[in-house]
């Protein structure tokens, strides 16, 4: 995934659109969690087997929601000027030192 292209592409949807007066880093947030709560609705009463074994729309439209997501997580680390793969490498450094102990080294 080149977050950079992700980035740019999305920039021009955005432009196109006349939509940066709209997107503050808290309207992002908002936006990203809406769709969370759009891929929490898919699963919302279906046992745990069912939430592993989606039809093939539900599936797809879980797909739909989770690239949502990332997409408003991608404006707004843009919008912080956060560089959104080194904030995902030091929160998995901290999960692993936390989870798997001073035993693991990369």
């Amino acid at each position: 995934m080149n977050l950079a292209e992700l980035t740019t592409r999305m920039h021009a949807i955005r432009d196109h659109n006349d939509w940066r007066p709209f997107h503050s880093p808290k309207n992002l947030a908002m936006a990203a969690s809406v769709e969370m709560a759009e891929l929490v609705e898919i699963f919302q009463w279906l046992t745990e087997q069912q939430s592993r074994q989606l039809p093939a729309d539900q599936l797809a439209h879980a797909g739909q929601e989770i690239g949502d997501i990332l997409l408003y997580l991608i404006l707004l680390c843009s919008e912080l000027g956060l560089d959104m793969e080194q904030v995902v490498r030091d929160k998995l450094a901290d999960n692993e030192n936390r989870f798997l102990g001073a035993a693991h080294h990369d």
